[in-house]
């Protein structure tokens, strides 16, 4: 018998349901700390990413009214741990400028979630997945993340949509999950990304995986 979308999220909570991620209430200090965090964790780890969150706070950055109004220039040492610094503080400027042309914070995450979405996308540096993220754990919209973690898990095991395409592959697991709210999707997108950096690696630990069992992979 095939497995289900379900099945596979039943296991990682019985696994992960303990831990939380960086996202994970009560650990996010506020809003734009995760449009930031979308961006500076492009291409790199999370680690880096909070040493460069770290930087920003410190510098009294880490509000969009005021990135928005320093150079990039400016912004280039502040990121730097998390690095490409020129892309990433031109990223960050045009996401702090997009939450000030809404009206700020409060009013961009009050935006019915197809506008959000709509207006992240249109933002430079900007894509489906760093969208997403906002939208799910700044905004509490219900959409699912879909990243590289995502895609490997669902293929060793041996289900999900043909190709790559983003759309196709948020479809897919919305779909599979009809009756999950927006807590219910963030909870089971962290506990994906948990499992990928522990045992769902490039190289997996099949090992000792909870879905061993389930997987084609893990039972090949």
């Amino acid at each position: 018998m095939m497995v289900t979308v379900d099945r596979v999220f039943a296991l990682l909570d019985a696994t992960y349901g303990a831990e939380t991620w960086h996202w994970s209430a009560p650990h996010v200090r506020g809003g734009f700390d995760i449009f930031a965090g979308a961006v500076l964790v492009q291409h790199t780890t999370w680690v880096n990413a909070e040493r460069a969150l770290d930087q920003l706070r410190a510098a009294g950055a880490l509000d969009p009214a005021r990135l928005a109004s320093l150079d990039e220039a400016d912004i280039v040492p502040l990121v730097r741990l998390s690095g490409t610094p020129t892309v990433k503080a031109r990223r960050l400027r045009a996401v702090a400028q997009t939450v000030v042309d809404a009206g700020g914070l409060e009013a961009m995450l009050a935006l019915p979630a197809a506008e959000l979405r709509a207006r992240l996308l249109a933002t430079h540096g900007i894509g489906p997945e760093s969208a997403d993220a906002i939208a799910l754990y700044a905004a509490g919209a219900r959409v699912f993340v879909i990243d590289a973690y995502t895609r490997r898990l669902f293929r060793r095991i041996g289900i999900g949509p043909v190709g790559d395409r983003y759309e196709a592959w948020q479809r897919w697991t919305e779909d599979a999950l009809p009756d999950a709210d927006a807590a219910a999707f963030a909870r089971h997108h962290a506990h994906i990304v948990l499992h990928g950096k522990a045992l769902c690696r490039t190289r997996p630990l099949c090992g000792v995986c909870p879905l061993r069992s389930d997987c084609a992979t893990g039972l090949a």
